[in-house]
């Protein structure tokens, strides 16, 4: 517990690695370097020699796909690991960092993907507890005046005195930007730290360091997924692909396209499929007044009421949380809902197996190595999964015919171009991007009237999301009808046809795509 007194023996706030308290300070970055990076788990070679320079007063942008070495190689620069070889340099001094504290000492700080805030406490308390030279008692007169001093000079406003359980997910990644200034910190690390933003949110917060940047104020190293918030905030990027430098430069000697074949080593991208031009067709499925709970038993889903017809794509925008995984929960029969009705063709659903299978419903869940398939069973047995109990898979209704199944399991991975050692394999040794393509082998092979998708390239490398946009497209185009929960809005603009916007359990904005403008679906996602 934090002890707070407004009188008597004040405390200084800590001297700053440049002089004066961390309320004062308005000292400039210095160069980061790291040099020959290299780092092993066992056999695994997560950074091979990788060299990168975040001059001062840059805003640096880090790219690469799962798995390429982006989080290793900053958990080296802030401690967590150990290198097996490489050095860090600031200033042009060789740095030894032992953990994030020495990091701090030399004023680098990192803000990580998911919030690291103690709700119950304030925005004040919560900036305190950044320091690492905390006394026991605080003098909450003097330290409440360094810190209205300090928030003054940040670009940055937010009320000091509000709990950060009452904060918006910006007014909270705004607070742990200002953790790390708060105690010194003028070169940031950022990991992913949009994605639980609106996009409204994400271009104020990136701006506003882009401006600290361009006024020598502050280093910014970001680690990010999102081609369009490179190209609009970051000067320089250096991209990594399987623990190795594949490509650096200027943001803006570099194109969009430039970047993703530097990720993915090749320019075999899957080019989108074309939206066939499509008549209003018949209605397919209907939410009426639906409500769900989540498992605490509060209400998360309230009262959704919307339709999807043939040959259309309705996208479903909202941040995370806001009742979207309960909604499609329970369109897959993962999750009983509380009121409301769901229809298919006309006729009640409640998403049993003999339903799915007679209203010809598919479902492309969100982590599918989780949500839709057995990891321990084989590819083939998981492609099997609609069909197991139909000829030819199986004989008499009795027996499984495996020599059917691994024939059918080898025609859908040579279609669907999955890269698997032989059908018996199993499911948990593919990578994400091939078990999502099983499942969509499993899931779109047939005919399908209504597909439930939610998520579908969440972590994906750029050629898998290609290829799987593309799939999902074409089966728009065969008449499908297609709920898309997502969210990446980048997604939703290219593939839906409608989009509605979730916030707290409802649907609170509803446009037309051609006519849909990315602040105000932001707006809403915010809740205003």
């Amino acid at each position: 517990m934090i002890k707070m007194r407004g009188g008597g023996v004040g405390v200084s706030a800590r001297a700053g690695r440049f002089g004066g308290s961390v309320a004062e300070t308005n000292a400039a970055p210095q160069r980061l370097q790291v040099a020959g990076m290299t780092k092993r788990f066992g056999s695994l070679v997560a950074l091979d020699d990788i060299s990168l320079t975040l001059e001062a007063g840059a805003f640096h942008a880090l790219l690469g796909e799962n798995g390429a070495g982006k989080s290793t190689l900053v958990k080296c620069v802030m401690g967590y690991h150990a290198p097996d070889k490489g050095t860090v340099i600031l200033g042009g001094v060789e740095q030894t960092i032992r953990g994030p504290r020495d990091a701090h000492a030399l004023g680098i700080g990192m803000v990580y993907q998911h919030f690291t805030l103690v709700p119950s406490m304030t925005v004040a308390e919560n900036l305190l507890l950044a320091r690492a030279d905390l006394p026991m008692v605080i003098d909450r007169g003097a330290e409440g005046r360094r810190m209205q001093e300090f928030v003054k000079d940040m670009p940055f406003k937010v009320d000091l005195t509000a709990p950060v359980s009452a904060l918006a997910a910006g007014e909270k990644q705004k607070v742990e930007i200002l953790k790390q200034l708060y105690v010194d910190c003028r070169i940031l690390i950022l990991d992913e730290p949009t994605s639980v933003l609106t996009p409204g949110e994400a271009d104020e917060i990136l701006g506003l360091l882009h401006d600290m940047t361009m006024a020598g104020r502050l280093s910014v190293l970001m680690i990010t997924h999102k081609l369009r918030e490179v190209m609009a905030f970051a000067d320089e990027v250096t991209v990594l692909r399987r623990g190795r430098l594949a490509g650096r430069g200027k943001v803006e000697k570099l194109t969009p396209r430039d970047l993703a074949e530097m990720m993915i080593g090749s320019s075999e991208i899957a080019a989108p499929a074309e939206r066939a031009v499509q008549t209003n067709g018949r209605e397919r499925l209907r939410l009426e007044r639906l409500c769900a709970d989540n498992d605490k038993g509060h209400r998360a889903v309230s009262n959704v009421s919307l339709f999807v017809r043939a040959g259309e794509i309705v996208g479903i925008a909202g941040v995370s949380g806001n009742g979207q995984t309960e909604l499609v929960e329970v369109l897959a029969g993962q999750r009983e809902s509380s009121a409301g009705t769901v229809t298919v063709h006309g006729e009640p659903y409640t998403a049993t197996r003999a339903e799915m299978r007679r209203h010809k419903v598919f479902c492309l869940s969100e982590d599918p190595l989780r949500n839709a398939c057995v990891s321990r069973m084989s590819v083939a047995e998981n492609l099997a999964y609609r069909r197991f109990d139909e000829p030819p898979l199986t004989l008499g209704r009795w027996f499984l015919n495996r020599g059917a199944m691994r024939r059918a399991a080898s025609d859908l991975i040579t279609r669907y171009r999955i890269t698997v050692s032989s059908p018996d394999a199993p499911a948990g040794t593919l990578s994400g991007g091939n078990v999502q393509r099983m499942v969509l082998a499993r899931e779109l092979s047939g005919e399908v009237d209504v597909l439930i998708a939610a998520n579908p390239c969440f972590g994906l490398d750029i050629a898998a999301v290609a290829e799987i946009r593309a799939q999902i497209m074409r089966a728009r185009n065969r008449g499908a009808a297609i709920l898309l929960v997502s969210e990446d809005l980048d997604e939703l603009f290219e593939l839906a046809d409608r989009l509605v916007v979730m916030f707290n359990g409802d649907l609170v904005y509803e446009t037309e795509i051609a006519g849909a403008d990315l602040a105000t679906v932001g707006r809403y996602m915010a809740g205003h």
